[in-house]
């Protein structure tokens, strides 16, 4: 046997007694996971109320054999035609040209190139097609059990992508080959860093939890906590402008998420540039509950989220008249809380930005999907325990709505691929998720999603006042993103007809956090504005003249006229407030 020959057998056996190692670790974490699985299960059969709704596609279908027949049929025929394809590239016949939309899941070469696998991805997506439209094609059936099966439905034939598989991913399949199974033994270990036998979860991981410490590579903008109470401290930023604007810019973003997701990095901070544009600006910076603060209500969150705050900024700046911005549910909040200081004669926010944020939830998209009564009273019982909502519970459910991109992408990259996490700030605030106090997120789920209270007259009630939202005379700008899917842009229109004052709808591209987060410098993603503000969308739509890049200019050019003269700028603790802490403070710190 040569020396190579020698050490080849000795990092072969190496290689072997580390795989048996893992294998070893990660069975016996898989028992204790499945054990822990059949309590739960046990315990809650159905915890997303999908079997009725299942159940009753099931009872149409079976009303109408014809429909289920002639899909069989269609569904046999493509096959038929897919393995006469597979044959004829076999034999080098013919190769069939691509069509359709790209689709990320099969973008390594040998998934076209390759007639196997290319005969398991098309036989896939014939498949996995026939089951949704499938679903789609049910009638009969009421609008919450179509969406709800066409759903997860899709969200079966996602889980089931030969992409997900390691014998059928040829990209994983290669990698093995290359780095002699060191690909495999790196997910293994990967697997066993990410499962929680104790709880059965499965935490992906997206981002190297190591590679961001607050207020040193992320959320760097400088500042000062100069209040805090229960739920909020409130940051002051310092200025970089000789003056500013004299009313301040108040910002009150999701408590659902940590508010950094507007300072990750200077390049791309909205803070940031606002402070640049000559705004005094103030975020709020939530509390992550922990089950002290489980009674904690909705009226809490306006009485010490939003009034108490303005009273802070009076203090630390001597002005009483300000401009706000609420992001996602704190723009829910903003709403609720303007029309409660319009019925109370309280005329201190003179403008008010939503970003991305709903008040009639008649249209609020694919989230509904999970907020009904059977799942919400699931969630109670849940919550009865500890008094709040694991922050983990809420991310898995944000990541069901694009599960190939915010699931099985990260599922195939660590433990197919065998890759190390991502240092990406996004993916970093991702991952960095906040419980919910019980009370609070009960009254959302159940006042908005369900009943949508918010959006009647006097549906819901604050501190004994009736609100109504169209007492909100205010200007108001409304943010809304093409492929938004936690607030969908004709969801966030329909607040237009809801207040009573000017309103301006801005369409912007991407999503729910680029569609925010998308400064000029990065010359990203159009936005959309028809001036005549029609109150119809698809006029608004049919209207609307498309724009290059980032919407932050037209936003300033919209608030900058309504925000005061300019004054001498204000130093955080110049005011009657002193200095607490440095930004971004200690409430941010605290982990789920």
């Amino acid at each position: 046997m040569t020396d190579k020959d020698s050490a080849m057998q000795s990092h072969m056996e190496e290689m072997s007694r580390s795989f048996a190692d893992i294998w070893q670790k990660n069975t016996a974490m898989m028992t204790e996971m499945l054990n822990q699985s059949h309590e739960m299960v046990t315990k809650n059969m159905d915890p997303l109320n999908v079997g009725p709704s299942f159940a009753n596609a099931a009872k149409v279908m079976a009303n109408d054999p014809m429909k289920l027949m002639q899909a069989n049929y269609e569904l046999w025929k493509e096959h038929m035609e897919l393995m006469q394809q597979a044959a004829m590239a076999l034999m080098k016949m013919s190769t069939d040209g691509e069509t359709g939309a790209f689709d990320r899941r099969f973008r390594h070469e040998d998934w076209i190139s390759n007639p196997i696998f290319d005969y398991i991805r098309k036989s896939y997506l014939i498949t996995s097609r026939w089951m949704v439209n499938t679903m789609t094609a049910i009638e009969g059936l009421s609008e919450n059990d179509k969406k709800k099966i066409v759903f997860h439905s899709q969200l079966l034939a996602d889980a089931f992508a030969p992409s997900n598989f390691l014998l059928t991913n040829p990209e994983a399949i290669r990698t093995m080959i290359d780095t002699g199974g060191q690909s495999i033994m790196k997910g293994l270990q990967n697997l066993q860093r990410d499962l929680d036998p104790k709880t059965s979860q499965l935490t992906i991981m997206m981002s190297d939890p190591n590679a961001f410490t607050l207020g040193e590579n992320i959320a760097t903008t400088p500042g000062k906590i100069i209040y805090q109470n229960d739920l909020v401290q409130l940051i002051q930023y310092e200025p970089t402008t000789a003056r500013v604007h004299q009313r301040p810019l108040v910002i009150a973003p999701p408590w659902i998420n940590k508010y950094y997701i507007l300072d990750l990095q200077p390049k791309n901070s909205f803070i940031a540039w606002a402070v640049e544009q000559g705004y005094t600006v103030f975020v709020i910076s939530w509390v992550n509950p922990d089950a002290s603060l489980g009674d904690k209500t909705f009226e809490d969150y306006m009485q010490e989220g939003i009034l108490d705050v303005l009273d802070a900024v009076e203090e630390a700046t001597g002005e009483r008249e300000v401009s706000m911005i609420g992001y996602c549910i704190g723009g829910t909040l903003l709403s609720a809380t303007l029309a409660y200081m319009a019925a109370t004669g309280d005329d201190r926010v003179k403008a008010a930005t939503f970003f991305a944020s709903q008040a009639d939830f008649s249209e609020a998209g694919d989230l509904k999907i999970f907020t009904d009564e059977a799942q919400v009273n699931n969630l109670e019982r849940m919550m009865d325990e500890k008094g709040y909502l694991d922050g983990s519970s809420m991310a898995t459910t944000f990541n069901m709505l694009r599960a190939n991109d915010l699931i099985w992408s990260f599922y195939i990259d660590n433990y197919l691929l065998g890759k190390d996490p991502l240092k990406f700030d996004l993916l970093y605030w991702n991952a960095d998720s906040t419980r919910m106090p019980r009370k609070t997120h009960l009254f959302y789920l159940r006042e908005m999603y369900i009943n949508n209270n918010l959006s009647k007259p006097g549906g819901i009630t604050l501190k004994g006042v009736p609100i109504d939202l169209s007492r909100i005379t205010i200007p108001i700008y409304l943010q809304a993103a093409r492929e938004d899917h936690i607030a969908p842009y004709p969801s966030v229109f329909k607040s237009t007809s809801l207040y009573s004052g000017p309103v301006r709808f801005m369409l912007a591209g991407s999503g729910h956090i680029a569609g925010v987060i998308n400064p000029p410098s990065a010359e990203k993603y159009n936005h959309w504005i028809n001036e005549e503000q029609p109150k119809d969308l698809e006029k608004w739509l049919d209207g609307a003249q498309e724009f290059k890049g980032s919407w932050w200019t037209d936003w300033n050019e919209w608030l900058a006229p309504l925000s005061g003269k300019k004054v001498t700028k204000r130093i955080p603790g110049s005011g009657n407030l002193d200095v607490i802490e440095e930004a971004p403070g200690s409430f941010v710190s605290v982990k789920s």
